[in-house]
């Protein structure tokens, strides 16, 4: 797709994350990319980077290299291949490679520009090249600017288990460009969707009501929807990773739906499925989880469900193995983050908008797996 131009600037709101010395704003409207007053307030050096791949590169890597021209003398970019498959050593050696290549130092600032693999693997290369290097998040999908971008989870993929390598390392500033969804393909909106309903169920039920009646909206890609849906879920992921940075407890919350949605990336290669739509169907097989533990009704679990289903996102979960198909869901849960000692944890709805995180018997989790999946 061709990047578009709108005519009228929203004005841009923020949402602070409040961490003490490692604070930050995320900024959200529209003409942001281009104006070099977004960037001001950042850190001067003599080099930047850009990090971006070979989908958004054409769209949007010149434009914001315009706009921080003013303020980095040398700009380099370095341009990845696109997808979930190339989340991987070889892929973030790159952004080594043009680090070292350009004898960048302790002051260089890397910029994400792209969707939630481009802003996982530049802030990991942030976390590490030096001990640490300032970086901007500077998301272009759905999904990345209303989760992955926001919070300082940074990682790379391993064959056995997604995100498993990597590091919390805050962003100096997050820029979420609406305008830059005008470009964004059908699937990976749905995709951003699901991050966006998930915060429904965990944290706010009048959000998830606003969702429901305005999802006709999101799908047609209102600016005033956007902004909201944007706004609202950074608000609700500030707050959670302001009391817990580092994931100790309540943070955990914000994987609802990715315990079964990661087994389903990692089951089928990644790639083959987009991460929003292996949440899309976790949120599902986590809300039927929820139910039969007694925390929640039938109705509301058919709710969440038809939603996800409106969003254009997947409800059953795919076979993932030709004989015993829960067995390696099980297996592939095992190597979660949030399990410990191979006990898996799930994050379960405990009510309609709060959640919590359990164990469950083998033979319940492998008869909801069953129940759910295609």
């Amino acid at each position: 797709m061709q990047a578009s131009t709108v005519t009228a600037a929203a004005p841009a709101e923020q949402v602070q994350i409040h961490l003490g010395e490692r604070s930050y704003p995320i900024v959200i409207g529209t003409h942001l990319l281009d104006d070099p007053a977004t960037w001001a307030a950042l850190p001067r050096a003599s080099t930047a980077l850009i990090v971006t791949n070979a989908t958004v590169a054409p769209l949007y890597a010149q434009r914001l290299q315009a706009a921080l021209a003013g303020r980095y003398p040398t700009i380099h970019t370095v341009v990845l291949p696109d997808g979930e498959e190339f989340k991987n050593w070889a892929t973030l050696n790159l952004i080594f490679d043009a680090l070292l290549q350009h004898g960048s130092d302790r002051k260089t600032v890397l910029f994400a520009l792209g969707g939630g693999v481009v802003g996982d693997m530049t802030g990991f290369a942030a976390a590490s090249y030096m001990r640490g290097v300032p970086f901007v998040q500077v998301p272009t999908t759905l999904l990345a600017q209303v989760d992955s971008s926001v919070g300082g989870k940074t990682a790379i993929n391993h064959p056995l288990g997604k995100n498993m390598i990597g590091a919390f390392y805050q962003p100096q500033l997050v820029v979420c460009d609406l305008d830059t969804l005008r470009t964004l393909p059908k699937r990976e909106l749905s995709a951003g969707l699901a991050e966006i309903i998930k915060y429904g169920p965990i944290a706010d039920m009048a959000f998830f009501d606003w969702i429901e009646a305005n999802l006709d909206a999101l799908l047609a890609r209102e600016p005033a929807a956007l902004a909201h849906a944007v706004k609202r879920s950074c608000e609700i992921k500030a707050n959670v990773v302001g009391q817990d940075e580092r994931e100790a407890g309540l943070r955990a919350i914000l994987n609802f739906g990715h315990t079964f949605g990661h087994a389903v990336e990692a089951g089928l290669g990644y790639g083959a499925w987009l991460h929003g739509e292996g949440v899309g169907c976790g949120m599902v097989m986590a809300a039927t989880l929820s139910q039969r533990l007694g925390l929640i009704d039938a109705a509301f679990v058919q709710r969440l469900t038809t939603l996800i289903g409106k969003a254009g996102l997947p409800v059953k979960g795919p076979q993932l193995a030709s004989t015993d198909n829960a067995g390696r869901y099980l297996e592939l849960m095992r190597v979660d983050k949030k399990a410990e000692a191979g006990e898996i944890k799930f994050v379960v709805i405990d009510a309609p908008g709060s959640a919590a995180v359990r164990t469950a018997p083998d033979a319940l989790v492998r008869a909801v797996i069953d129940a759910c999946c295609a």
